[in-house]
């Protein structure tokens, strides 16, 4: 009988642990907050404005990069109504469209609307963080299925964005995206030294 208890106890112990770690201390548990006071300053209108090139891996449920990909990106404003076009050219050949509206609020809350968006994506911005939350459905080709999606978006020094995403179907990870993105017009830093 002691046995059994002390299984039981070690189980729930190790869930216990499992949740916290989840909870505060993974890529999930940051929140917008925790990048207020710092800069520098992201704003998506001026961050996220003109042509932009992205550069990108995509990582499977196993860690293992599944895609490779360069996308060219466009975005304009109107106050703080912004479009966002974007042509992905993945590794296998294959291309893929999408077209964001991105409305932002005075406070720095962003609400985004794209085709294949379930609903409409909720955001925020803080210092030099963006995050955004939304559902998004894979192309019938990538099985149609329905993912949720939580995206951050860092401004280092130079201007450019480093983007990192996670698509999690039932709470489970199934697939990272890691990117860069930066403006066309940005000029590449000198080979071995730091920009």
């Amino acid at each position: 009988m002691d046995a059994v208890l002390y299984i039981g106890l070690g189980l729930l112990i190790a869930f216990a642990v499992a949740v916290l770690r989840t909870r505060y201390m993974t890529f999930m548990a940051q929140k917008p907050e925790d990048f207020e006071g710092t800069g520098p300053a992201f704003d998506l209108r001026q961050h996220l404005n003109g042509p932009i090139l992205c550069e990108g891996v995509i990582y499977g449920p196993t860690g293992r990069v599944s895609s490779r990909f360069v996308a060219d990106m466009n975005a304009t404003w109107e106050g703080n109504v912004g479009v966002m076009t974007e042509r992905f050219h993945y590794d296998s050949g294959n291309t893929q469209d999408r077209e964001w509206r991105l409305t932002l609020g005075n406070d720095g809350s962003i609400k985004a609307e794209a085709p294949d968006v379930i609903g409409v994506g909720q955001g925020q911005q803080t210092g030099p963080g963006v995050q955004l939350k939304y559902r998004i459905q894979l192309p019938e080709a990538s099985g149609g299925h329905v993912l949720d999606a939580t995206d951050w978006m860092y401004l280092v020094e130079n201007g450019t964005i480093m983007n990192r995403s996670q698509f999690r179907k039932y709470g489970i990870k199934v697939a990272e995206l890691v990117a860069t993105m930066r403006p066309k017009n940005m000029p590449d830093a000198p080979r071995g030294k730091a920009a």
